[in-house]
């Protein structure tokens, strides 16, 4: 059975190679080209790819052209950043609960592997966002991280409408408002592919711009 790995992209060439080569059996990768201009997607696909181009430019404009793309024959479907900050190979620690029944939607709780692979600043943001969405929906989550897997159906019942980077986080609050039973796994998270930086967590203009969108998500 194929998985289909949803990878959303924005000039991530340098870390396509060894994330792409780190996938486990099973697992194919789509990459979502949000516009990248260092030839991610020529890279991507010479890798084994399938890439889609996606607009306009947003990480969930990129992630939502993936879930659309995927065959609805594989319905399982996982989501992983492209900048290697995520190690392709635990795929299956989000993946297997949903396949087995035990959850709809499965969230990686990222889990730094060495000081500074997770900006304080980033982290503060996200563990407020996570408390407040424990609050408002009653999920336990501490992490609104973006791996994590779930069916495409099921996904695509919850007719997500952020093309930001609340896209995450509104994916999370609207699968419990839906009654699906949302879990969460500790998974490795390392510093990003050498000479490269976050577009969201590598600047406090970043994460700033992150957190409002995933605000005007919990206000909404």
């Amino acid at each position: 059975m194929v998985t289909v790995v949803v990878l959303p992209c924005l000039n991530e060439a340098a870390a396509l190679p060894r994330v792409l080569s780190r996938l486990p059996a099973g697992y194919v990768a789509l990459v979502a080209d949000n516009g990248s201009t260092d030839g991610s997607a020529h890279v991507a696909a010479a890798h084994g790819a399938t890439v889609v181009l996606a607009s306009p430019r947003g990480f969930g404009a990129a992630a939502h052209a993936g879930l659309l793309a995927c065959d609805p024959a594989d319905d399982v479907v996982c989501f992983l950043d492209a900048d290697g900050s995520f190690d392709p190979e635990q795929l299956p620690r989000v993946a297997d609960p949903v396949r087995a029944g035990a959850v709809d939607l499965m969230l990686g709780r990222r889990q730094p592997t060495v000081r500074g692979a997770w900006p304080t600043h980033a982290r503060w943001g996200n563990a407020v966002l996570a408390w407040r969405l424990r609050r408002a929906a009653g999920t336990p989550v501490h992490d609104i991280g973006p791996m994590r897997a779930g069916r495409r159906s099921a996904l695509l019942a919850l007719d997500l409408r952020d093309r930001r980077c609340g896209y995450p986080l509104e994916m999370v609050v609207k699968a419990a408002r839906a009654g699906l039973c949302v879990g969460e796994v500790d998974v490795d998270y390392a510093p990003r592919a050498a000479g490269t930086r976050s577009k969201i967590t590598g600047t406090l203009r970043g994460t700033a711009r992150a957190v409002w969108d995933m605000t005007k998500v919990l206000a909404r």
